[in-house]
Formats: structure tokens, sequence, C-alpha cells
């Protein structure tokens, strides 16, 4: 088993009061009550790292875990069905954005789907807006644990299926269980992997982002 060292670093209501982008970041989001905080404590091998919940949409900020002082894990909220306001709502909607079009140490972004439920219209709707956006993103199948595989294979199948109606190729997908650690290995190593293709490219990039901005910061 991959073994890594995850910890609380903070949480930010929007991406001005996000920490400083110095490391590589991979964004975990989807619909409220997908098991996204399950899956990151499964991920970090720490039973109450992300804080858990039976009621959607418990996380409402941004919030970043700092991993073996080398890549930041998201943790950002859900989208769809959650118990705020209206007002909230846009809140969250239009500080998601900005974190995923504008955060220059974002990666990857890993898209949770229930693989119990047949494709739903927001998580396709949430997929094409990234890709209209040039966000690069995966596909993370949660809970498969409490579904047969004959189950699984008909929504994973339907999903495809939907998917290639507006895309070319489809993105990579992975098959998650919080309670079986499945799936952990292979996102930890995708992630290992983009550090090691992508993280010598993206430091240089944050650096001279610094340096850009430190300039600015002087002439004001």
């Amino acid at each position: 088993m991959i073994a890594i060292n995850a910890v609380f670093e903070c949480s930010s209501p929007n991406l001005k009061t996000c920490p400083p982008p110095t490391l590589p970041e991979y964004a975990f989001i989807g619909r409220s009550n997908v098991g996204k905080s399950s899956l990151i404590n499964m991920l970090a091998n720490k039973k109450d790292l992300a804080k858990t919940s039976s009621k959607p949409g418990k996380t409402q900020l941004i919030n970043h875990f700092q991993v073996d002082e080398s890549w930041y894990l998201v943790d950002l909220p859900g989208y769809g069905y959650a118990k705020v306001s209206k007002k909230k709502r846009v809140e969250f909607q239009k500080f998601i954005s900005d974190y995923l079009k504008k955060r220059d140490a974002l990666l990857l972004t890993f898209v949770l789907i229930d693989s119990r439920i047949e494709p739903q219209k927001i998580d396709l709707e949430f997929m094409q807006w990234l890709g209209e956006a040039q966000i690069p993103f995966s596909i993370v199948f949660t809970k498969v644990d409490k579904i047969s595989g004959s189950e699984w294979t008909k929504n994973l199948s339907q999903y495809k299926k939907r998917l290639l109606e507006d895309w070319e190729e489809l993105p990579q997908i992975f098959v998650s269980s919080a309670q079986t650690k499945m799936g952990r290995e292979e996102l930890l190593t995708q992630i290992q992997d983009l550090n090691t293709e992508w993280g010598p490219q993206l430091h240089e990039k944050l650096k001279q982002l610094k340096i850009e901005r430190d300039k600015k910061n002087a002439s004001n």
C-alpha cells in the first residue's frame, strides 16, 4: 500500500484566501452525498481527516490538505442538493468556478460519481462545463461495494455511452470504495505520475508567477 502523510492546512471562503500556489493541487468534487469525505479519508488512510456527515452539503469551503509536503489534496463543496439558501448556492458556484478556472497550481480535478445510480443530468452538465473550460479531469465512481457487479457494469456502460455523445474520447475512469480501499493505489499512483511528469514545469511556472506578483505589489 502507498503510504502518505496528509495534514489539514486551511479552509478558504474564496480563491483569494487560498494558500499561495506553490505546490501541485488535485481537486475532488462531486454531487452532494457522493461520499467525497470518505474517499479523501480513505486516500489519506485516516478516519477523520475530512469531516463526514449524513447531511448533504457539509463542505462549504475550499479545504486544503498538504500531502508529503509535495502536493495538495483540495476538497471542494459538492454541487447539487444542499440545505442552504439560493444566495449561498450562487456563492458556492462562483468560488468553485473561480478556483477551477483560475487556480494556477491545479493539475487535475477528480469528479466523483455515485456508482449506484444511473447517469444524472447535473453530473453530465458539470463534466461538459469542465470540458468546455478546458479543465483536465478524471472520473471516480464511488461506493462500488454497495452495488452488485452487474448493476455497476450497467451504470458504467450508460455513463460511457452518454459521455461519448459529446466527447471523442473518455477521461480516465477510476472505481473506488472507501470501505474496501478499492481504487486507492490507482488514484495515488495517478497523482504521483502527474507530479513526476508535470511537477517541475509547474514549479517553474509558479515561481515565475510569484516573481511577477512581487514586482506588481512592489510598484503599487
